[in-house]
């Protein structure tokens, strides 16, 4: 019997909101008794996740006894060593969607932009937040560069808007796209508070947060201080992102964040002359790593020439081709992420 193979009988159960896969914390098989440790969300839940084990663990072979224990999950349990601390809601954000892949040069931020945009043409108030304090590529790819943001009378910061869209970016506050920002982790922990916390973001229904590739110090402390509601994952589908992919799933169910899906980009290409698709980058490799991992593929994303002109330009390709097979693309996975985060 694998371990997939039990996770895939509990994703099934949902209890509070969530998935029993999402709370198991150790798994033991002594013998033909299996033992499950839980993280507790809320107390009193207790015989409704006993109840509901059981039930999904009869049509698991050769598993006779089931045992279920529980550690309490109030408030988040340390990372790494780090103080426990209380994940704050950030106030007026229905839905707070981490963007990540683990990786640089996957095209998150492209994706994070379009999947802002897609959302919005939905019907969605959204806004994105280019958390990628060294390297900010929003405001080039949203066609804001050289824009400045300001205060109100509270001293909160007013996101820029473009394309009925509310940006912020460390990109807005510098004297010029060539400057450096030379900051230890402190310094960018409290941008990053700031970004979120002291900013008027108005009511939202979706806040994009774009991260900056890796699962370092941003990522775990945003991850520990601030509520989520969920974290895509971007990936390409050669075997080098998919290993540093494979870090940031981890990381996110390391620190209790749900994951909503994976958005495979650079799929395939589609000859403009024959209509014939040419996976360049080998093709099966993101299905067998969502299947490992019991994770869904919200999308594929084909390696469209108009996709990195259009962002060079400042004018996203859901925003600048519509009807393009590619903003087809990232409609459906707004629709399929809304959808998941809805029922939540």
């Amino acid at each position: 019997m694998a371990v997939k193979d039990i996770m895939e009988a509990l994703r099934d159960e949902m209890v509070n909101n969530s998935r029993l896969s999402e709370l198991v914390k150790d798994i033991k098989l002594i013998g033909r008794t299996l033992e499950i440790v839980y993280r507790l969300p809320q107390r009193g839940l207790e015989e409704d996740i006993v109840e509901k084990t059981r039930n999904a663990l009869e049509r698991v072979p050769d598993v006779e006894d089931v045992k279920v224990r529980f550690v309490e999950d109030i408030p988040a349990q340390p990372v790494m060593g780090a103080p426990a601390f209380t994940r704050r809601r950030v106030p007026g954000i229905k839905h707070l969607i981490a963007v990540g892949s683990g990786k640089g040069g996957v095209g998150k931020s492209t994706v994070s932009a379009n999947l802002a945009l897609a959302l919005s043409k939905l019907g969605y108030r959204v806004g994105l937040l280019d958390a990628d304090i060294y390297g900010p590529s929003i405001p080039t790819i949203m066609g804001v560069k050289g824009e400045r943001v300001h205060v109100d009378e509270s001293n909160r910061i007013i996101p820029i808007e473009k394309y009925g869209i509310k940006l912020l970016s460390i990109g807005f506050l510098l004297p010029s796209e060539d400057t450096p920002v030379i900051w230890r982790g402190p310094m960018l922990m409290k941008a990053l508070t700031q970004f979120l916390f002291d900013v008027n973001w108005g009511e939202l229904d979706y806040l994009i947060l774009d991260l900056p590739p890796g699962t370092g110090d941003v990522q775990l402390t945003l991850a520990q201080n601030v509520h989520m509601g969920g974290a895509v994952v971007v990936t390409t589908p050669q075997d080098v992102a998919l290993a540093d992919v494979k870090k940031a799933v981890a990381m996110f169910k390391e620190v209790q964040i749900p994951i909503l899906g994976v958005i495979e980009n650079m799929a395939y290409f589609v000859c403009p002359d024959s209509g014939k698709k040419y996976y360049i980058f080998g093709k099966g490799r993101v299905a067998e790593f969502a299947t490992t991992y019991g994770l869904k593929i919200l999308g594929s994303i084909p390696i469209d020439p108009e996709l990195a002109e259009t962002s060079d330009l400042g004018v996203p390709v859901v925003e600048s081709h519509p009807d393009s097979d590619t903003a087809r693309a990232f409609i459906s996975i707004a629709k399929l992420i809304s959808d998941i985060t809805e029922r939540r």
